[in-house]
């Protein structure tokens, strides 16, 4: 869990917003009132859309998040195959991203950096989100009469310290030093509390990322503060602590004495062909959202 949560929240462990504010609500009491903190449920491109702000220090230590919003889609339709589910889930990711950005987000170059381990499988969203990024600098530089009204985009699968012998977050601050984008996009894979989420829900937010969160493995965090540019944060939520899991199942608030068990990371028996779609809609929606003037049919051919 990223940050530093109160009580069994430090225990019971999630990246998601969401989540870190149901514990704090099952811990209080329905009727307590979570001061710093704002939330409201939507709808995008008939997805549920649930969006917590946390405005000030009061929300940071209840929630154990840094103050930004965290937006999370639910897209159950993925796994249902429902009708265009793909391309709702892609431009429901684009019109988050938009709005985080804001109107200075039309502005500059960007940076995606997928985050995390390709050959393990749960943790390869974020290099699978690579392979499927448009991208852009070099033909903006280097054929300006065709590619001259695309935003310059870049983009990098940082690896992990045990096979890079770099930290993530040293590489991307170095690319950034050179680059100079306006805006940097990082991906990564997340813990949940329940397995109800895992797979099923995609958290964005303005707040920056910490490499290695998800498996209780904190690196170097990609934010504002270390890049020098806005960081918008795309996580997936593909593992739930075996603990966590365990307490969430039996309805308990404490968490059962597993001894070593608690700390094995559970995953979907799917988990190949799930972070495979995850991550494709992922990566589209990250695609309409820096070059607003393309459709899906055009990544598609772009990206053939």
């Amino acid at each position: 869990m990223e940050g530093k949560g109160v009580g069994n929240m430090e225990q019971r462990r999630t990246d998601l917003a969401l989540e870190a504010r149901e514990l704090w609500q099952e811990r209080a009491g329905e009727t307590s009132q979570l001061e710093g903190v704002e939330a409201r449920t939507g709808e995008r491109e008939g997805f549920r859309s649930e969006t917590v702000h946390i405005l000030d220090e009061r929300g940071e230590q209840a929630l154990g998040k840094p103050a930004g919003t965290y937006v999370t889609l639910t897209m159950d339709g993925l796994q249902r195959r429902e009708e265009d589910a793909f391309g709702r889930g892609a431009r429901a990711v684009a019109g988050v991203l938009r709005e985080l950005m804001g109107p200075e987000g039309e502005k500059g170059g960007a940076l995606v950096v997928g985050l995390g381990n390709r050959a393990i499988t749960p943790d390869a969203i974020g290099p699978k989100v690579h392979e499927y990024t448009l991208v852009t600098r070099h033909l903006v530089e280097g054929v300006p009469e065709h590619f001259g009204s695309f935003r310059p985009v870049a983009s990098l699968a940082a690896g992990v310290l045990g096979t890079t012998g770099m930290e993530s977050g040293e590489l991307v601050q170095a690319v950034c030093r050179s680059l100079k984008p306006a805006w940097v996009i990082a991906v990564d894979a997340l813990a949940s509390r329940s397995l109800e989420r895992l797979c099923r829900t995609v958290q964005i937010s303005d707040t920056g990322i910490v490499p290695g969160s998800g498996v209780g493995n904190h690196r170097f965090a990609l934010d504002e503060k270390t890049l020098g540019v806005p960081v918008l944060a795309v996580g997936v939520p593909t593992v739930v602590y075996g603990a966590t899991l365990a307490a969430d199942l039996l309805g308990r608030d404490d968490l059962p004495p597993l001894g070593r068990g608690g700390e094995l990371l559970v995953t979907p028996k799917d988990i190949d062909s799930q972070v495979g779609d995850l991550s494709k809609v992922i990566a589209y929606g990250i695609n309409l959202a820096l070059q607003p003037g393309l459709e899906m049919k055009d990544l598609d051919l772009l990206l053939s």
